[in-house]
């Protein structure tokens, strides 16, 4: 008994703890990308509600010292009840009745799964208890295990699609190594050789995207090859040539024009800015704030890249002056 109440006392300052930091960070505003139901729009004021993108948002935040508490939550509750019984979610868009119908099976169901566990995660007290949210955690990880291919030590993407994708399996890594959990951690350094020995092209020194041999004939583009070569640092995965410094000023040097570039054509990655910042380069975080921020709730716009935004600011990032010369 004396020990249950030493680990209850324990228990309740590490909880007052947790509760006093988040109460003293920033918090994440998503006005105009949660409405009242707890669904996480893609666009500002959009039709289309992406559960990755919602919670790669909500990740990101957490990750990089924004407040989610509130906004997870209510998200949690939205997305627990429409999992399949297959343990799979799905996309979603706005009926003719403004209610939220499901309309596209998920892009990829290892990397989503993953991501909703490791944002159950992120609640404890939460989880523990709410049934339905455990049940919901039980179920996406038996769903999460049925993709595990043992010939590669990779995942794949779905029961029907049965090749596997580089930043995918980082996602899944991610889950397993940034878990306290003994077990979790021999799993994750398990998985980071599957995903070296599988996507590591030593030849062209690059990472592979995809499992797909027509891959390798495409013309790289940004996303997805040019993305997938910075992706391991966003997520801290080791297991990349040299230092992370240099991997990270080497990628930079070679695609930080093109990326400075995508918001005139595509989404403005803000995830590379957030990287930025990580990396000590406020002056290209500076960069993207000038470049993109004029698209700010625009179409080109995503919930991501407003978290990015927000992150950003609160760690004391300014728009590099038009004279600047950034790319």
């Amino acid at each position: 008994m004396k020990f249950k109440s030493i680990l209850l006392r324990c228990f309740l300052v590490v909880a007052f703890a947790q509760t006093s930091l988040a109460a003293a960070s920033p918090r994440l505003e998503l006005s105009g990308y949660m409405d009242d139901s707890g669904a996480i729009s893609v666009l500002h004021g959009g039709d289309s509600a992406d559960p990755y993108f919602a919670m790669q948002a909500l990740l990101l935040a957490h990750e990089n010292g924004l407040n989610i508490e509130a906004p997870a939550e209510k998200f949690a509750n939205w997305m627990a009840p429409k999992q399949k019984p297959d343990g799979t979610f799905d996309r979603f868009c706005k009926g003719a009745d403004k209610q939220w119908v499901s309309c596209k099976p998920a892009d990829a169901d290892d990397s989503l799964l993953a991501m909703w566990m490791k944002l159950l995660d992120t609640m404890p007290a939460m989880l523990n208890k709410d049934p339905a949210l455990m049940k919901s955690y039980v179920r996406s990880k038996a769903s999460l295990d049925n993709l595990y291919q043992p010939s590669r030590g990779i995942y794949m993407v779905s029961p029907v699609y049965l090749h596997g994708l580089f930043m995918d399996n980082l996602e899944v890594w991610s889950l397993k190594a940034h878990n306290n959990q003994a077990r979790r951690a021999v799993e994750a350094d398990k998985l980071a050789k599957g995903i070296k020995n599988t996507f590591w092209d030593p030849v062209n020194k690059r990472f592979l995207v995809s499992t797909q041999l027509e891959q390798r004939s495409e013309k790289p583009a940004f996303y997805p090859d040019h993305v997938a070569q910075i992706f391991p640092l966003m997520v801290d995965f080791p297991l990349v040539p040299g230092d992370a410094r240099s991997y990270y000023r080497n990628w930079m040097r070679d695609h930080r024009a093109m990326w400075l570039d995508q918001g005139k054509k595509d989404y403005p990655w803000g995830l590379v800015a957030v990287l930025a910042v990580r990396q000590n380069d406020k002056t290209s975080a500076g960069c993207w704030l000038r470049e993109a921020a004029p698209l700010r709730h625009s179409s080109r716009w995503a919930v991501t890249d407003e978290t990015s935004y927000q992150i950003l600011l609160s760690k004391g990032v300014t728009p590099a002056s038009e004279k600047a010369a950034c790319a």
